[in-house]
């Protein structure tokens, strides 16, 4: 696997493991004032969702990154509170600040948090509504400080391995999350041990050129000394990804509610149910169009 590790590095566009990590710390191209004003207001329909929902608390993941190539719509999720103390809905996340060199957990406002898109041409929104109890547990427990950073590990890793401590992911720190609130973990070793109890499975990615190319930009904050070693031999990664999130819930949680919102160069989606809206936000049967011009 070390090998592979300094494959992702040559693989990464040309430049050195530095540029690489400019490419992860950049904010991307600026919007026109056009395109913020369409972004801007496809946040407000994600807001007005979670409002229309009932629920307190909602699990929330964006695009972001291109994964699609790996089958992965979804690179980053967090949890949205309507108690939020800055801003109803802010998501509360774990973030790699690139300054400090160091995950972070912070809140963002709704607005911000489609904003991090980085595409204006194209973006999707999930949200995940869970059952009064189930919802209630993760509503206090994510508005405790003290046991959200309890569970903030101190190193991160962008292909951490969700069964160690050793490094974390921004995914890994939701589900740690999800085990405190629903399994009463305290630390990241009891979560992950609770995650294994109850059946849940990361994201699987095969090393292969494609996937090289893609986390050569993350050189800095990519490593292999957590992953077992027979997934090294074997080449692959299990990672926490919004997609392992969103399984796991559906599988837990009777009752859980899926939401997917996209939105195009003139118009949002709004698609109810576990399957996905169509490649390009192009609308299916039943799905609700909103016009963005």
């Amino acid at each position: 696997m070390k090998r592979a590790l300094a494959a992702f590095a040559a693989a990464a566009l040309p430049g050195s493991a530095q540029a690489g990590s400019l490419a992860f710390c950049d904010h991307g191209t600026p919007y026109t004032a056009a395109q913020q004003d369409k972004l801007l207001r496809f946040g407000a329909l994600v807001k007005a969702e979670l409002e229309a929902s009932g629920s307190p608390v909602a699990l929330v993941a964006r695009s972001g990154l291109d994964l699609e190539r790996f089958g992965q719509r979804y690179s980053h999720a967090g949890i949205s509170l309507q108690a939020a103390a800055d801003s109803p809905w802010a998501v509360r996340q774990l973030y790699f600040a690139c300054e400090d060199r160091q995950p972070r957990l912070f809140d963002q406002g709704m607005a911000a948090f489609v904003l991090g898109m980085n595409d204006a041409r194209l973006g999707y929104v999930t949200l995940l509504t869970l059952p009064p109890a189930a919802a209630a547990a993760l509503e206090r427990t994510a508005l405790d400080k003290r046991q959200a950073l309890q569970l903030l590990g101190a190193r991160y890793s962008a292909n951490a391995y969700p069964f160690s401590t050793l490094y974390q992911n921004c995914n890994q720190w939701v589900m740690e999350l999800l085990a405190a609130a629903w399994g009463g973990a305290g630390q990241r070793e009891d979560a992950q041990a609770w995650l294994q109890q109850q059946g849940y499975a990361p994201t699987l990615f095969k090393v292969d050129s494609t996937l090289l190319w893609w986390f050569g930009s993350f050189v800095p904050w990519l490593h292999d000394d957590d992953q077992p070693a027979s997934d090294q031999a074997a080449q692959r990664y299990r990672v926490s990804m919004p997609a392992a999130i969103e399984t796991f819930v559906q599988q837990t949680l009777a009752g859980a509610q899926r939401v997917e919102l996209c939105h195009g160069e003139h118009q949002a989606v709004l698609h109810r149910g576990w399957t996905r809206i169509a490649d390009g936000c192009v609308p299916g049967e039943g799905d609700q169009v909103i016009n963005l011009d």
